[in-house]
């Protein structure tokens, strides 16, 4: 696979830009991040960010469920 056709094939087969592609990729990046701190933090002190991470995971599945839809019915 050529190094271009691997910055171009994937975002297009879901329909986006590489641009598009990469900015959602790194906002999923981040939130997971943030997710994650929060349940390290709760493991240490488990009165915080009680439901923090589990909140994050089931949001985060419900927009990837909604976008992976709309790409099916494009």
């Amino acid at each position: 696979m050529s190094l271009l056709k691997a910055f171009i094939e994937h975002p297009a087969s879901t329909g986006e830009t590489y641009g598009q592609h990469c900015r959602r990729a790194l906002r999923l990046a981040a939130t997971l991040a943030a997710a994650s701190m929060a349940a390290l933090v709760h493991a240490l002190v488990p009165g915080l960010f009680t439901t923090r991470a589990s909140d994050t995971i089931f949001e985060l599945n419900e927009d990837l469920v909604r976008i992976r839809a709309s790409q099916e019915t494009v």
